[in-house]
Parts: C-alpha cells; sequence; structure tokens
C-alpha cells in the first residue's frame, strides 16, 4: 500500500520525476520507474525501489470552498478496475478526515486547529471490493496539521510591577516580561518573538529577545518623577511586517537612595525666651530639609559651640524631624540679654557611592534673646503635702504654706486658695501668712486626698498643695457580694453552700481581719451553722437534711461581721439561701415553686392572659347591655298628642320604615325622577367599600349637617366604584332604623337654656322646625 502525498499528485508527480512535498519534509515515495539517458547515449537502468509515506500535512484554519485533498491511497495490486476498497479508520476518520473508497483521495472535511490538536494518528487498508478480504496489511500513517500564524503573543503575568534604585548606571537590569505565543515554534516564525519598547523611551530600554527591561539614561532622580510607565510590545514573525503582536504595561517605580544632603533653610534663626521661663520650657524650634525618603532622609541635630551651650540643649521631634531647642538652666535678663549656639544636621545613614558628591551635613546659627519679666513670687517648696484626720471639727489646722517676692521692690503677698481647684470648699487660706485650715470635717471614705492650689499674689504664683485626709475606723464590714446561694433540697449534712468574706471602706491596717458568727437571734437555728476560717473569711454549711423548697424555699440567714480597728465596727447581713429542685448528681434544675394546683403543660403566662381575656369579654358585656337599656327621651312631651307630621318639602325626612303611607320612599334615592329627569343607570360594584370606623352617625345625634357631609364624604371617597352617589339610608331613618332619627322633633330636651337660632340657618326646609322652637320659646316667656 503506497502513501501518495498532496504535493505528489501536482503535475510533476505525474511525469515521473521523484516527490517532496512543498515543505521539504523527507518521505518514502511511490514506486515509479525513470530512465536516464547520458551525454555519451548510455541508457542505464534503474533498480525498482518502494517509496513509503507514512505522514501527511493539513494547513490549519483553510476555509477553502471546497474539502482540502490530504494525500492519496494507493496499492500496487490496484489495476483501476474499482475492484479495490480503500478503507480509512482512526482519529478523526469518517468525521474530520474522508475517503474516496475507489481512488483513495482522503479529504479534510472540517478547519483543523494546530493549537487544539496538532496531529491525527490514522490507519489505512486495502480490501477486496466484493469479498472485504485485505489485500495488504494495515498502513498506520499521520496527519500534522501545518501551523499558520494565528495566535498573537500574550502577556500572561501582567500588568508588570517593578522598582529600581534611583541614580543607577545605565544598563541596570530592571525586571524580565515574557510572553508566550499558542503557535508552533518548530515552525516558520509564528512563535519567534521580539520585544520592543512602545512607551518608555528614553529612560528604559528592553532587549528584542530575552524581554529584560534596562535603564537607558544615567542619573535618573527619584526627587525628580519616581514613577514611570512603560509599554513593552511582543511580535512574532521574528518582529517583521505582517506579524501579530501583544502589549503589557510595566510600572516601574524609582527607589530612594541617600543622594541628597540636609540643608537649613535660614542661615541665621532668631528665637527669644523670657526669664520667668522654667528649665525644660520649648524656647523655639528649626528645621533642615532632607528630600530622601526613609532612614535616607532622617536628620540628627547637635550644638557645635557659642556661648549658650550651657543654658540651651536641642532634641529631635522624631514625627517632624524638627530641632526642638528647650531652656536647660535659669537665664536672667539682669544678667545676660543674649545667647548664640551653632548647630549642625547631619544624615546618620550615608550612602559611600555618593560621598564624593560632598557633605552631608549643614549648618547654621540660632540667636536666642533673654526678655524682661516682672517675676512672682517664689514658693519655698515646689509642692507641699500635708496631713490632717478625718472627722476632724472645722477650723482645724492643715499646715502652711510660705512664699517670697525675688523682686527688687519686695511688695506683701497675699494667699488665696483658686475656687477650681476646691470647689466643695472645704478650705481655707490666711491671705496674710499662707495658714490653711479646714471649714468641716472630712469623710476619707469619700474623698482620700485633696490636691488644691495656693497663688501668692504680688504678681501671680502658684503651688501645688496635697492634703491627705488620714483613716479613721468608722465603716462596718459588710458582705463582698450579695448573690443568692443556692441549695439542693437532698443537701447532705455537713456540706459547705458558701464561703462568705467581706469588704470594708476603711484602709485595712497590718493584721487586721474580719470575724464571722450567727446573729444571736438565729446561733441556735437547726438548719445551718457557721465556721470562721481566721483568714477573713467564713463557712456556711447545712447541718440537717430534708429541705423542701414547697415548704420553704427561701431561708434568711444573719450573719454578724466584726473587724478589729480602733474602735471596732461591726454589722450584720443577711444570707438569702434559696432551695432547688436538683438531680441525683447535684445538677440545678429548678428553683422556683411550681403551681401544682395548674394542669400540666399550662404556664403562668397563659394563665394570665386567660383571665386577661376573661376580664375584656365581661367588660364588653357589661357596656353592651348599658348601651341597650338606656332609654330616649322626646325633646318636647305633649301628653295625647302626636307629634307625626309628613314635612314632604322636606324629601329626606320621613317617619322611619314603619311610615309607608306618609312618603314615596323611592323619591327620595331618586328625587330627579320625580321631575322627569332619568338619571344613568349605575351599576353595583362587585367590591363594597366599607365605610371608615368611626364615621358613622350615632342614633342620638343631632348634628344633622355634619351627618349629611359625612354620608357625601365616603360616597364621594369611595375607591371601588367612583361615583355611585346614594342616598337611600335617607329612606330608612327613623325608629326602625340602626341609624335612629335625624329628626330634632324627638331629640331629649331639658329645662336649660339651649340657642336654637342656629335652626333658621339651615334654609326653608327646616323653617318648620325653627318656628315650632321658636313657638315653644314664646309660650314659655309669656308664661
Amino acid at each position: 500500500l503506497r502513501l501518495v502525498s498532496r504535493d505528489c499528485l501536482w503535475p510533476a508527480a505525474a511525469r515521473g520525476r521523484p516527490c517532496v512535498d512543498s515543505c521539504g519534509r523527507h518521505h518514502h515515495p511511490s514506486v515509479y520507474r525513470s530512465r536516464e539517458r547520458r551525454k555519451e547515449g548510455q541508457v542505464l537502468h534503474r533498480s525498482k525501489r518502494g517509496w513509503v509515506w507514512n505522514q501527511f500535512f493539513v494547513i490549519e484554519e483553510y476555509t477553502g470552498p471546497d474539502p482540502v485533498l490530504v494525500g492519496r491511497l494507493h496499492s500496487d495490486v490496484d489495476t483501476g478496475d474499482g475492484n479495490i476498497k480503500y478503507i480509512l479508520s482512526g482519529e478523526g476518520a469518517g468525521t474530520i478526515f474522508v475517503i474516496d473508497d475507489r481512488t483513495g483521495n482522503i479529504h479534510a472535511t472540517k478547519t483543523l486547529d494546530r493549537e487544539e490538536q496538532a496531529e491525527y494518528t490514522l490507519t489505512a487498508q486495502a480490501v477486496a471490493r466484493d469479498t472485504n478480504k485485505p489485500l495488504e496489511p494495515p498502513s498506520e500513517f499521520i496527519v500534522k496539521v501545518q501551523d499558520i500564524n494565528d495566535n498573537p503573543p500574550v502577556f500572561l503575568h501582567g500588568p508588570y510591577y517593578a522598582s529600581v534604585a534611583e541614580m543607577s548606571n545605565v544598563g541596570t537590569s530592571v525586571i524580565q516580561v515574557t510572553a508566550s505565543d499558542a503557535d508552533d515554534p518548530t515552525y516558520g516564525n509564528s512563535a519567534k518573538l521580539v520585544y520592543s519598547i512602545l512607551q518608555g523611551q528614553p529612560y528604559f530600554s528592553v532587549e528584542p529577545h530575552s524581554g529584560i527591561i534596562r535603564t537607558a539614561l544615567p542619573n535618573m532622580d527619584r526627587e525628580a518623577k519616581q514613577e514611570y510607565d512603560v509599554v513593552i510590545q511582543a511580535k512574532d514573525m521574528g518582529g517583521h511586517m505582517g506579524g501579530l503582536s501583544g502589549t503589557a504595561q510595566v510600572k516601574i517605580t524609582l527607589t530612594d537612595v541617600n543622594d541628597n544632603p540636609p540643608k537649613f533653610s535660614q542661615g541665621v534663626y532668631a528665637m527669644s525666651v523670657s526669664e520667668d521661663k522654667v528649665p525644660g520650657e520649648e524656647v523655639g524650634r528649626l528645621k533642615a530639609k532632607d528630600t530622601d525618603q526613609g532612614e535616607n532622609g532622617l536628620v540628627d541635630y547637635t550644638v557645635l559651640e557659642g556661648d549658650g551651650m550651657n543654658y540651651f540643649e536641642i532634641s529631635k521631634d522624631s514625627e517632624t524631624q524638627e530641632a526642638v531647642i528647650k531652656l536647660k538652666k535659669p537665664v536672667d535678663f539682669e544678667t545676660k540679654r543674649s545667647y548664640t549656639l551653632k548647630v549642625e544636621a547631619t544624615n546618620p545613614y550615608l550612602d559611600t557611592r555618593f560621598i564624593s558628591w560632598g557633605p552631608y551635613k549643614d549648618t547654621t546659627i540660632v540667636k536666642i534673646s533673654v526678655e524682661d519679666a516682672d517675676e512672682p513670687p517664689s514658693f519655698m517648696a515646689t509642692s507641699y503635702t500635708f496631713e490632717v484626720e478625718e472627722n476632724a471639727p472645722g477650723g482645724t489646722l492643715v499646715g502652711r504654706v510660705h512664699a517670697r517676692d525675688t523682686d527688687i521692690a519686695n511688695n506683701p503677698i497675699r494667699y488665696l486658695i483658686p475656687r477650681y481647684t476646691d470647689l466643695e470648699e472645704f478650705f481655707t487660706i490666711s491671705p496674710e501668712d499662707g495658714t490653711i485650715k479646714t471649714t468641716r470635717s472630712l469623710d476619707r471614705e469619700t474623698q482620700a486626698w485633696h490636691n488644691i492650689s495656693v497663688s501668692a499674689t504680688e504678681i501671680d504664683a502658684k503651688v501645688r498643695v496635697n492634703i491627705k485626709v488620714k483613716d479613721v475606723n468608722d465603716n462596718a464590714p459588710e458582705f463582698a457580694t450579695q448573690e443568692e446561694v443556692l441549695m439542693c433540697e437532698n443537701v447532705t449534712p455537713g456540706t459547705i453552700i458558701k464561703t462568705v468574706s467581706a469588704v470594708d471602706k476603711d484602709e485595712m491596717a497590718h493584721r487586721q481581719h474580719f470575724h464571722f458568727s450567727l446573729a444571736p437571734r438565729v446561733a441556735n437555728n437547726l438548719n445551718f451553722s457557721l465556721k470562721d476560717n481566721r483568714d477573713s473569711t467564713a463557712n456556711v454549711m447545712v447541718i440537717r437534711r430534708g429541705f423542701s423548697r414547697m415548704t420553704q424555699g427561701v431561708y434568711e440567714l444573719p450573719i454578724e461581721i466584726n473587724d478589729n480597728g480602733v474602735p471596732p465596727m461591726s454589722s450584720t447581713n443577711t444570707l438569702m439561701i434559696r432551695v432547688c429542685s436538683c438531680d441525683s448528681k447535684g445538677t440545678i434544675l429548678s428553683c422556683n415553686v411550681e403551681p401544682f394546683v395548674l394542669p400540666a403543660g399550662l404556664s403562668t403566662g397563659a394563665l394570665i392572659a386567660i383571665l386577661a381575656c376573661i376580664v375584656i369579654l365581661l367588660a364588653i358585656v357589661v357596656l353592651f347591655v348599658a348601651l341597650r337599656r338606656q332609654k330616649k327621651e322626646p325633646l318636647i312631651v305633649l301628653e295625647e298628642e302626636d307629634i307625626r307630621e309628613n314635612i314632604i318639602t322636606y324629601d329626606d325626612e320621613g317617619g322611619g320604615e314603619e311610615d309607608t303611607e306618609a312618603f314615596d320612599i323611592a323619591t327620595l334615592q331618586n328625587p330627579d325622577g320625580a321631575n322627569g329627569f332619568l338619571p344613568r343607570k349605575d351599576i353595583k360594584p362587585e367590591l363594597q367599600y366599607p365605610l371608615r370606623p368611626g364615621l358613622r352617625p350615632v342614633a342620638n345625634s343631632v348634628d344633622v349637617d355634619d351627618f349629611i357631609k359625612t354620608r357625601i364624604s365616603d360616597a364621594d371617597n369611595d375607591p371601588t366604584a367612583p361615583p355611585y352617589d346614594s342616598i337611600q339610608v335617607y329612606g330608612y331613618e327613623g325608629r326602625g332604623s340602626i341609624a335612629g332619627s335625624l329628626s330634632s322633633l324627638e331629640s331629649v330636651t331639658t329645662d336649660s337654656d339651649l340657642d336654637y337660632d342656629y335652626l333658621q340657618s339651615w334654609g326653608p326646609r327646616f323653617k318648620k322646625l325653627a318656628d315650632l322652637y321658636g313657638t315653644k320659646d314664646s309660650a314659655d316667656d309669656n308664661s
């Protein structure tokens, strides 16, 4: 079986010349015969050779109109009569690759992508068409997908971030960027990448084949520009025209080196200090600027020389990098009025590469002038500390402070206590001699120390006075905690259920302790005992068994606590002991008395809820009965006269549902129909909008105007079926109606002086009512 390459199907192969494909690959050509004649005319006969092909090539991404011819299968036993059938099997056979079983031509029916699969292994065989009997052994061959440049280079790890020290030499490596190309690196130049820089010149360059970015300019200064945005391009096809390309962003940051010395902005700094300043106070600040960063920008300051070296000192503020000049010794205006300091600023960390650039230090002169001040009195001590007994009576002497005037005039001094330092005015001071006394007795437990200030004035001077209140044993001890003690019903006699301790607001002197004992009234109780541990604690023990929380759930045990102070103090504190239900292991289950009379599963909360519901229902029933029993009395009582009139002119008044002869109710429901006007036919909505709660008039309402306005408002604001106006309720008012009567004829009246003049404003429809009431009023007046 011979495998004939596609390239061998061209005319060159047809003329009998050896078959070589266009890629120049080595093949095993088919059998052929050739003759060559030499110039002398001798005919040479070549021996017959068999050329065996074992791989084909198909270009990827082929998009022609017809299937691409890959190659041909041909058997030596094929005489061309069609009796031989060629069979193809293996990867993609029948789907990607199809064969003409008569000619042996193999075609690719689909577009192939080398990046998905680079080669396919197929098996070819020639069989007899009628019997399917193999005529030759199967032959395996490979179809390789020939690469084209269809994939651009890609930077997989971009964007890139890199840094390089400022002032680096030209050619210093910064970072290496790498792009990848999915095309075949072994075929052509499709995957041969060349790097170039699109943005970032002239500061940086890139090696074309390695992608290493290097510095391209000397002495790049971070203080001038710190960050650079560089764009690197990778192009395949060796960088030639027509190749595909990809780019990557590279942000390069210059890191700092110590290439700048500190520098003072002024050659001379002027400062001043008052002679009344005390050592340690700040005189002034100055700063040498260094544009470097981090430790490269740190600056140290020293005083080199000057007549003020003994009076002033210099330090550094680590946050602001400023030199702080402070007063070291007091200065006197009358003795010396100015001082001079020479201050040097240096970098503590030097870079040996840049020492030759010059000294990394700078100096300046600081001139300090002394200002005159009227000095205040000076106290003989910087602070005073006195003691006074607590509970001492008011007027007790605490101590005395003393100040003197350092000025030449030596004016008299007066003393006072600023009120903001003694808000409750516990102390007074003699203005002339500085004697401090108490105003009332002091309590150490309330405030153990009193820190006040005393001012001495000619010019205000102050001194701190600390007054300690000495302790007196005037507080009784008490329990350290007030917690309940939980005890099991089945507790064993002798069990310690609580260890009590005590606290005392007084100071505990050396060897002072608390003593515990049961109060005399329970000293012989049969339930509990108390043992003093002689270490300011005591144990409470059970002395019997058989406690029941149903019989008694809580026990109160009074315990007397004594201290051994001078004078001794004692107090009685009650220890609450609660009996609880416990399991066999002593774990507490419940400490509350259970309502055994309640059914199982009914809690106290449920019982309360049930009782509340019953009370509410009873209240509703009582209210309903009271309303039902309320009687209506007529406004006008005429014994033998029936006041039932047909006020037809109202069009909205009647005698109730029982009165069907006096007036046609349909007229009220459709008053316009009586005049021959035929209104539209309203359609009742499917959903009725209920009246707003609280707006339905009660039976005893006498405000007709409000009632009508309410009904109109309900109809106008009905969202379900606007505007279904209806006044049918007017036809059902009266004694049989749930709305009661709107007429004032039967309204309850009293002999009180009511003003019915408002009836005149109701219009002609209510004229008869106005006349009726007016007549009655007139009759009353005449009588």
